[in-house]
């Protein structure tokens, strides 16, 4: 769906790689096998504060040195959002896809696992993902983003149905519809 709305969006990282993007540096898309959304440049929407709590979570796996966030203007452009049934309605034949190439292929499917219920390794998410909208390219439909809402972490106070990570997660997968970066002023608590 073609989105012209903009969103601010926050990216968790290493203090050097957020002055490098301040100064016209291209951001590096995640390419890991268990990313959530498929390949491209992860953003909270409107979630600085989740963004540096990513940035410190990779500070103590020893990823990151010196965590940081930078801002940014996203225009959602062609998104493939999984907030709308229209597209969460497409992945059970995303994913019977995926299964008939991996079988032709002799290949298992990959599994989500991690924390339950969390499932924080998205490596069948992933891989369904990234096998549709790259076969969706190839019949000349591209993607810009692709977005979708997590419902993460431990619960915020006994018997809620709120839990304290939950965020609208963005992966951009064309560049240009990062509009522009900054340096957001936020508390470091």
């Amino acid at each position: 769906m073609k989105y012209d709305r903009m969103v601010v969006a926050y990216h968790g990282c290493d203090a050097t790689v957020a002055e490098l993007l301040l100064h016209g540096a291209r951001f590096r898309p995640s390419q890991n096998d268990y990313d959530w959304l498929g390949e491209g440049v992860y953003f909270w929407e409107y979630g600085a504060d989740r963004a540096l709590q990513f940035a410190r979570e990779q500070q103590r796996r020893g990823k990151v040195t010196s965590p940081a966030v930078i801002g940014a203007l996203v225009q959602l452009g062609n998104c493939f959002d999984l907030m709308d049934t229209r597209f969460t309605n497409e992945l059970p034949d995303a994913f019977q896809t995926l299964q008939k190439l991996r079988a032709e292929a002799g290949k298992p499917l990959p599994i989500n696992e991690g924390g339950t219920p969390d499932k924080l390794l998205r490596r069948r998410d992933c891989a369904v993902l990234n096998c549709y909208l790259e076969l969706l390219q190839e019949n000349g439909e591209s993607y810009d983003t692709v977005r979708c809402g997590f419902v993460e972490g431990p619960l915020v106070y006994e018997g809620s149905g709120i839990q304290r990570q939950t965020h609208v997660q963005i992966a951009v997968r064309n560049q240009a519809c990062i509009l522009g970066v900054f340096r957001p002023t936020m508390e470091t608590r």
